[in-house]
């Protein structure tokens, strides 16, 4: 089985924000395999659904951001599951919007979300789909910037992208983390 984990903050207040790609490349899994109804359990929204013969279990937080390693430690111990089976998608103020970036172990980069897992499973040794969402503007605080919406040139292009990092989590359940990084780890 393999656990891929979309990042995001719950409630209307945070939808379309850049805190919450994670989700929305979820939300874009969930209408590519027909819609279900997902399930409520391990502090998330969970559905099941099955790629090139093998299980695949979608996860969206519902503890907010910065406690999402709550929500991924208990999945990851109810399924006895190996590390090299989780992916984390998120948002990435480092990267230029719209560039994506897989990788395998690393730092948090800052992003909190990824700070919490990394301390509740004691470990750095997963994959992560890091989405750029671009720099704050000057002397914008950076909270206050992820927690805002896409602007008008950036809507444009969210569905787009949105659609690519759906891709790339694709890939990743097919042909592993290499070739995902081969296909999609390219400058924007």
């Amino acid at each position: 089985m393999k656990l891929v984990v979309g990042l995001g903050n719950p409630g209307r207040e945070y939808q379309g924000t850049r805190h919450n790609i994670g989700f929305m490349v979820l939300a874009e899994l969930f209408v590519r395999i027909g819609r279900p109804k997902p399930k409520q359990k391990f502090h998330g929204e969970v559905v099941e659904m099955e790629v090139a013969g093998e299980q695949v279990l979608l996860l969206s937080p519902t503890t907010y951001m910065n406690r999402s390693g709550l929500s991924v430690s208990e999945a990851i111990r109810f399924y006895k599951m190996a590390l090299t089976e989780l992916l984390v998608v998120c948002d990435d103020m480092n990267l230029s919007f719209g560039q994506l970036r897989m990788r395998t172990g690393g730092s948090d980069g800052g992003q909190k979300g990824l700070r919490d897992i990394t301390q509740k499973i004691a470990s750095h040794d997963f994959c992560r789909l890091r989405i750029g969402v671009g720099r704050p503007p000057d002397r914008m605080d950076a909270a206050d910037y992820v927690l805002s919406g896409f602007n008008p040139d950036e809507r444009k292009k969210l569905s787009d992208l949105v659609g690519t990092a759906a891709n790339a989590v694709e890939c990743w359940l097919k042909f592993g983390p290499q070739e995902t990084m081969n296909r999609y780890n390219v400058n924007s």
